[in-house]
C-alpha cells in the first residue's frame, strides 16, 4: 500500500457521507434504540466484509464486468431498499408499542439483516472496491494482501464511525422521538430510502 495516510483521509469522507446504510442505522436507533441500531451497524459492516473477500477473490471484478449479474444484483438491492422504505412509511400509522423492550425485540432482530443486504445487495460498493482501492497499491504490492489490509481498514473505521453515530443518535432519542418529530424522521427516512433505491436501479456500471 502507498501514502497509508491519504487513503485514510479518503476513507474518512467516504464514509461520513450518508448513503442506504445510514438511513437505516438512523432509522432503527431511533425508533427501535442503541441495540438496533449497533445490530444494523454490526450488519452493514459484515457486509462489508463480504465484500472485501469477493474483492481479494475477484468475484467483484466478474460481477462489474457481467452486465446480467451487476443488474440482478442492481434491482435486488433497490427493491430491498424500496420495500424498507415503504415499510417505514407504513409503519407512521401502525399502533405504537407501549414497551418498548417488547419493541426492540420484535424488530431488533431483524435489524442486522437489514444493514448486512443493504450492503451487499449494493454493486456500487463492489465497483467502489475496485475503482477506490487500486489507487492506492504500490507498484510491487502484492495485491492480495493489499486489497484485505485496506478493505480490513475501511470495514474498522466504518465500525468506529458508526460506534459515534449511534451514541449520539441515542443521546438525543427523547427528543427525536416526540411524536412530530418522530413522525417527520420517519417520513424523511422512508423517502430517502425510496430514493435511494430509485437512484440505485438506474445506476450504470
Amino acid at each position: 500500500m502507498t501514502n497509508i495516510t491519504l487513503f485514510m483521509i479518503a476513507c474518512v469522507l467516504l464514509i461520513i457521507l450518508p448513503g442506504p446504510d445510514t438511513a437505516i442505522v438512523t432509522k432503527n436507533t431511533i425508533v427501535y434504540g442503541k441495540k438496533a441500531g449497533f445490530q444494523t451497524m454490526i450488519g452493514s459492516c459484515c457486509g462489508l466484509v463480504i465484500h472485501t473477500v469477493a474483492a481479494v477473490a475477484g468475484l467483484s471484478a466478474l460481477i462489474v464486468q457481467s452486465a446480467v449479474a451487476f443488474t440482478i444484483l442492481k434491482y435486488v438491492g433497490a427493491a430491498y431498499l424500496c420495500y424498507l422504505g415503504v415499510r417505514t412509511l407504513m409503519n407512521m400509522r401502525a399502533k405504537k408499542v407501549t414497551n418498548e423492550e417488547q419493541l426492540v425485540e420484535a424488530k431488533g432482530k431483524s435489524a442486522f439483516m437489514q444493514g448486512f443486504i443493504t450492503n451487499v445487495t449494493n454493486p456500487k460498493v463492489a465497483v467502489f472496491f475496485l475503482t477506490f482501492l487500486p489507487q492506492f497499491l504500490a507498484p510491487d504490492a502484492n495485491v492480495f494482501l493489499a486489497f484485505l489490509a485496506m478493505g480490513s481498514i475501511y470495514s474498522g473505521m466504518t465500525l468506529v464511525w458508526f460506534i459515534f453515530y449511534v451514541y449520539l443518535l441515542n443521546s438525543i432519542r427523547n427528543f427525536m422521538q416526540r411524536p412530530a418529530t418522530a413522525a417527520i424522521i420517519e417520513a424523511m427516512t422512508g423517502i430517502v430510502l425510496i430514493g435511494f433505491g430509485i437512484k440505485l436501479a438506474f445506476e450504470q456500471r
